[in-house]
């Protein structure tokens, strides 16, 4: 279930979460068994070992929990560049070594199963008072706490630099795989899931490296055209710019996927086109009138999103 972006909505009937700049994530727990699976449906359980434990505090024998993998700063603050260590580990013992360098918790927002029973057409609040119930809080799991005033959350979600507020309909049911009005979602910063289709090479130490990425959005899910947004060239580490570099290997091909193209002030270096199926998290000034990105930078890469599903946050 995905939230829809807009304007906070206040009043009764609503409750507000802190929104996680983290990974989503579903973990499926059978018996001492445990499955992590990212939004797109793959199987990331080797890169999160610190939940292994998971299974054994909950007091049932199958469980299906919905919530955000988040790192935190020095500060205490989510930090989706600090996370990106941590989400592109298939090799378990490095998995558990980055685990030490940069723990994770399990924020949980939601329980869809529990011991032969879906939950999905209860309504939010029995869902959750059964996950309160449900879930022992520990060290890399918790409960998403919830907040009777938006207004004031938002304020402090501004205040320490957080990404955002959740709104929720208490009598919401789960819907799977719908973006719908019933969650909202109420941005601090802004930020957009972009597709990448290609990048430039750049300057200096980057000449003939990767220098700026090419990004888009579709119109439609699933079958829109991708359009062009801009280049992305700042936020990057080396390290991060090293595995794209290994990534892209796969994706190059000789077409160009945005439509209508770029314009060709934007692609004087030369491109490299690549099959749109890579999605990228930016943060940005605004939206210029003509479509572009103002002043972008990489966020990181998301594993938790198809590219097709990628489109313009109003």
């Amino acid at each position: 279930m995905k939230a829809t972006s807009g304007e906070l909505p206040v009043g009764d009937g609503w409750t507000y979460e802190v929104k996680w700049d983290g990974m989503r994530a579903l973990c499926f727990v059978d018996g001492p068994g445990l499955r992590v699976q990212s939004y797109n449906e793959r199987d990331v359980t080797v890169s999160w070992p610190e939940l292994a434990g998971l299974p054994e505090a909950v007091p049932a024998t199958t469980a299906l929990f919905d919530g955000e993998l988040v790192a935190t700063d020095a500060d205490g603050r989510p930090d989706f560049g600090l996370l990106q260590r941590r989400m592109h580990v298939t090799d378990p013992a490095e998995a558990q070594r980055r685990s030490i360098e940069v723990p994770v918790a399990y924020v949980v927002f939601d329980l869809l199963h529990l011991d032969g029973h879906d939950l999905t057409a209860l309504p939010l609040t029995d869902r959750r008072r059964l996950l309160d119930q449900v879930l022992e809080p520990a060290a890399r799991w918790r409960c998403s706490p919830l907040h009777d005033d938006g207004p004031a959350l938002l304020a402090a979600a501004r205040d320490r630099g957080l990404e955002g507020v959740v709104a929720k309909r208490l009598a919401s049911l789960y819907e799977p795989g719908t973006r719908t009005r019933s969650w909202v979602k109420v941005k601090v910063r802004q930020r957009q899931e972009m597709v990448v289709g290609g990048w430039v090479p750049g300057e200096g130490n980057r000449a003939g490296r990767i220098g700026a990425l090419l990004v888009g959005y579709h119109d439609e899910p699933s079958d829109g055209p991708l359009r062009f947004a801009g280049r992305v060239g700042t936020g990057f580490r080396e390290a991060e710019l090293q595995r794209l570099a290994r990534l892209f290997d796969d994706l190059v091909t000789d077409e160009c996927p945005f439509d209508p193209p770029p314009p060709r002030a934007d692609l004087l270096r030369g491109p490299t086109w690549l099959r749109p199926e890579m999605v990228a998290e930016v943060a940005f000034g605004e939206w210029t009138s003509d479509g572009r990105l103002r002043h972008p930078s990489y966020l990181g890469q998301r594993e938790d999103k198809p590219a097709r599903e990628v489109t313009r946050d109003p």
